[in-house]
């Protein structure tokens, strides 16, 4: 019985957008120690603000600002904070309606425990210390038994000093795949720089990477096929803009990604060609894998010398 594997993946990637003049106000403001929202074409004040009315669709720009203090409208515990979440300690994320606002902010309450919090608690805002004109910038919300603030909020231009005008935020995800019986014994099979697929008892049809069942016939696959080492480019792409470098990907551009038909494979995979110009990539073209040392699958394929495949051949995994 093949051991299945498990193993932690992080997905990862800076997620880049400009601000408008309502958003570059909201997040200017913080760094400022000023919330601001925005006046609907009801008369409603929505903090944080958003750029048209939820009702109308009209552009909104009448800007507001409401006090830091406010009312918890509903409230959850988080007895285990995570990575990057905005306190260390067990603390609650709460809906605070702030005095002057008609809609509630979304954010951490910084509370000893579940029993010191309750839906129409009093909080204000605990400023960060360093400020960047970021959400941020609001280190969290704190009890506060003091004075209200006004419930008329205040007009405001929307102008500051050196205001924010962009925000790039990275967006992670962490999670542990399990890839299964077939998978496990694929990834472990490349371990050793071998390619191994499985055959469906009925069509027959080899599956690489396997899935454990046949995606034609939908019955369990169990029988291991190997194949290649070597295959056939049945389509390509030139790949012309250059990522983000990462610990395993620094390719310079262009250069050009895949689909190889590995000989006695029914089913296309995908790998970077190299080790000839870009434009000179074709389908047809015959190719084998490279490995880079200690590598758990190849760094790219390279093509073999041999004549072009006729596309008879391969026609049926275009």
């Amino acid at each position: 019985m093949t051991e299945i594997l498990s193993a932690p993946l992080v997905v990862e990637f800076p997620f880049t957008r400009s601000l408008g003049p309502v958003q570059s106000a909201f997040l200017t403001g913080l760094r400022e120690r000023t919330v601001l929202g925005v006046r609907a074409d009801d008369g409603r004040v929505l903090v944080p603000p958003v750029e048209y009315d939820p009702v109308t669709a009209n552009e909104l720009r009448s800007l507001v600002r409401v006090a830091p203090t406010g009312t918890v409208t509903t409230w959850a515990w988080n007895p285990a904070p995570r990575r990057d979440q905005p306190l260390g300690t067990p603390f609650a994320w709460v809906l605070v309606r702030l005095d002057g606002a008609d809609t509630a902010l979304l954010h951490a309450l910084d509370a000893p425990g579940p029993d010191a919090v309750h839906t129409g608690m009093r909080v204000r805002i605990r400023w960060a210390a360093a400020r960047t004109g970021a959400i941020t910038d609001i280190a969290c919300f704190e009890p506060y038994d003091g004075e209200p603030g006004p419930t008329e909020p205040a007009p405001h231009d929307g102008e500051f000093t050196d205001p924010v005008t962009g925000i790039t935020v990275p967006a992670r995800l962490d999670y542990v795949h399990t890839p299964g019986r077939a998978q496990s014994a694929y990834l472990k099979a490349l371990k050793d720089h071998r390619t191994v697929g499985e055959r469906c008892p009925a069509c027959r049809k080899v599956y690489v990477p396997p899935r454990g069942a046949c995606p034609t016939c939908g019955i369990a696959t169990a029988e291991q096929v190997e194949v290649g080492p070597r295959g056939t480019v049945t389509t390509f792409c030139i790949v012309n803009i250059k990522a983000a470098p990462t610990a395993n990907l620094d390719i310079e551009v262009p250069y050009v990604y895949a689909h190889i038909a590995l000989d006695g494979a029914d089913l296309a995979l995908h790998g970077r060609i190299a080790g000839i110009p870009y434009d000179q990539v074709r389908m047809g073209l015959r190719v084998e894998p490279v490995w880079a040392e200690g590598a758990r699958h190849p760094d790219h394929y390279r093509p073999t010398g041999e004549p072009d495949a006729d596309y008879d051949t391969y026609k049926e995994l275009v």
